[in-house]
């Protein structure tokens, strides 16, 4: 029996080529691609796949929210997250969501079909020097919504677009934000958010 993969990647180009190379292999078999985080749990239900491959960064979902749908909606299926940005936040999150494996993209190709048949097997499969840097970097210093505000303040927004976006006062808002800035070392909202990004804690 074949183990039925759904990959879900938001690069056609980069989607396309991770089907060909693990449909090469003879026990290995994409059954569904989809181009946004959002299309997951559709997928996953008609496709019924073994492991889901996907993306960090997706519109709609990104793959860490996606993941966690995923447990939720179809248990049975087994996530393997593979991304360009080996952030230290991101494996810390992706594996609380219930991912079982987190690779980077220019994992070589029989490796990368080797983690997909490991978390299959029930196996955790994570990059060895990501976990190192995740194990150094720590845990996000930032509370839930200190995070939820400055993923606001990345658009651009007023402190009153981002009260009124997340139902809060102004004042607490400015109180998060000043919260977020003394945490991560920065010197404005904009550096302390590129620095969150930076480290995956968004």
């Amino acid at each position: 029996m074949s183990i039925r993969l759904l990959i879900a990647d938001d690069q056609a180009l980069v989607r396309g080529a991770l089907a060909a190379l693990l449909d090469l292999e003879p026990d290995l078999e994409v059954v569904a691609e989809v181009g946004r985080g959002d299309e997951v749990i559709d997928a996953a239900k008609n496709c019924q796949p073994d492991v889901a491959l996907l993306d960090v960064e997706m519109p709609g979902l990104d793959g860490i929210e996606a993941a966690a749908a995923l447990r939720t909606a179809v248990p049975g299926v087994r996530v393997l997250m593979v991304t360009t940005f080996g952030r230290p936040g991101y494996l810390r999150r992706a594996m609380e969501a219930g991912a079982a494996g987190f690779v980077v993209k220019d994992t070589p190709a029989t490796q990368l079909a080797d983690a997909v048949r490991r978390v299959h097997q029930g196996l955790r499969v994570v990059d060895p020097s990501l976990a190192a840097e995740t194990l150094v970097a720590g845990t996000s210093p930032l509370t839930g919504r200190e995070a939820d505000v400055l993923r606001a303040a990345r658009e651009g927004g007023t402190v009153a677009d981002i009260a009124k976006e997340l139902h809060l006062s102004e004042g607490t808002v400015r109180n998060h934000l000043s919260a977020a800035i003394g945490k991560t070392g920065a010197r404005t909202r904009a550096e302390a958010a590129r620095i969150a990004v930076d480290n995956g804690w968004l």
